[in-house]
């Protein structure tokens, strides 16, 4: 697929000389709606104020040359010349989404590109989504292309998928790319049609890191898409006239659950059940209904624990702490799985009272106090100065 992409002003500025501009890219907290989105089915992402920032200077040659200060590592490579497998996990994210860019037409120039980033690595904030629509973000700008959002997602999805080999689906990249400052996304994965909502000023989201770090393609994540494929395949093989699993209704599950065997019919009852509880979750914001809200955050926990399989024990000790907090409407995981942080829908008087408790209660689990952060909905991939 070629990209919709239309010159900018900016194209006379890079030939101007090497003046840097800035690009930053936010992370997102899923309130609900996990491991949906590469089921064709429906997510419920905020966008929220910690951010990848790429300071992009242009070069006269082909050459993309890039420092990472969050973990003190540089690299290069020239347009045109992409490798999949031989670079750090870190730079192949920037070399796929080149490449991607590269391949849907964009006129890309050489760059000096200089990152830096607050979002933790592998805590299910999508650090890897943040990097990827950031670096875009910057070589379009130095290039004088404009991109539409959802066209930009999609060739970052593609870059994820390609390049660094996570089978993602497109939430992370268009939650980051398109959403809108103090509202949830209610994203529909098949049409990709967005509905947003205000979030209920008397609650906090709140994530906290359990300091297990997950690394995706390396983890179970891939596993869970392909026994999703796997479960379609049984049902069609079945009978059943589906898609994906999107087009599954508890009612097929039942009626196929002996063909399914019981690992498949877990992994589609999550699936089906969590598509439900989303869609209830939307409405609940829209009602500003936080106890509603809560329960359907609690059940995601749960079918994520036991029916999708991809908790682990530090994850269950902070859920199981937060949860017992005076004011915590609803806790879970959140992200891929196997780590990463939970998010707590907590009273926004008894916030504080919450983090400092956690702080000291899972403080204890792991040696210090836990990483905490509170939502503030974040706008979306952009440019934020020119100099």
């Amino acid at each position: 697929m070629e990209l919709a992409i239309t010159l900018g002003p900016q194209e006379d500025q890079v030939d101007d000389g090497p003046d840097t501009r800035l690009f930053r890219s936010p992370g997102r907290i899923n309130v609900i709606g996990e491991h949906t989105d590469y089921n064709d089915g429906f997510v419920l992402p905020v966008n929220t104020s910690l951010y990848t920032t790429v300071a992009a200077t242009p070069r006269e040659d082909a050459l993309i040359r890039v420092m990472t200060r969050t973990i003190d590592e540089a690299g290069e490579f020239h347009l045109g010349a992409y490798r999949r497998n031989d670079s750090p996990q870190w730079l192949t994210y920037v070399i796929g989404v080149a490449a991607e860019l590269d391949a849907a037409g964009a006129p890309l120039t050489g760059a000096d590109l200089d990152i830096d980033s607050t979002i933790p690595i592998g805590g299910g904030l999508s650090s890897s989504a943040s990097l990827e629509l950031a670096v875009a973000r910057a070589l379009t700008g130095l290039a004088g292309v404009d991109i539409g959002c959802e066209e930009l997602a999609r060739a970052c999805q593609r870059a994820e998928i390609e390049f660094a080999g996570v089978n993602c689906g497109i939430m992370d990249q268009y939650s980051v790319a398109c959403g809108r400052p103090g509202k949830a996304m209610l994203l529909d994965c098949r049409s990709l049609r967005p509905r947003f909502v205000e979030l209920p000023e008397e609650v906090s989201l709140v994530v906290i890191d359990s300091d297990v770090t997950h690394q995706l393609p390396e983890s179970g994540y891939n596993n869970r898409a392909d026994e999703c494929i796997a479960a379609i395949r049984s049902l069609r093989n079945s009978g059943a006239d589906v898609r994906s699993l999107r087009d599954v209704s508890l009612d097929d599950l039942e009626a196929h659950k002996d063909e399914l065997g019981d690992l498949l019919y877990r992994r589609a009852r999550h699936v089906v059940t969590e598509n439900s509880r989303t869609l209830d979750a939307f409405a609940a914001l829209g009602d500003s209904d936080v106890d509603r809200l809560g329960a359907l955050v609690d059940s995601s926990h749960a079918s994520l624990r036991d029916d999708y399989e991809v908790s682990c024990d530090g994850i269950e000790a902070l859920v199981e702490l937060t949860s017992r907090c005076e004011g915590v409407k609803g806790c879970r995981m959140v992200g891929g799985g196997f780590g990463g942080c939970v998010l707590a829908i907590i009273d926004k008087p008894a916030t504080d009272a919450v983090v400092d408790k956690i702080g000291t209660d899972y403080g204890k689990v792991i040696g210090r106090a836990p990483w905490v952060h509170v939502v503030t909905p974040a706008e979306s991939a952009q440019e934020i100065s020119s100099r």
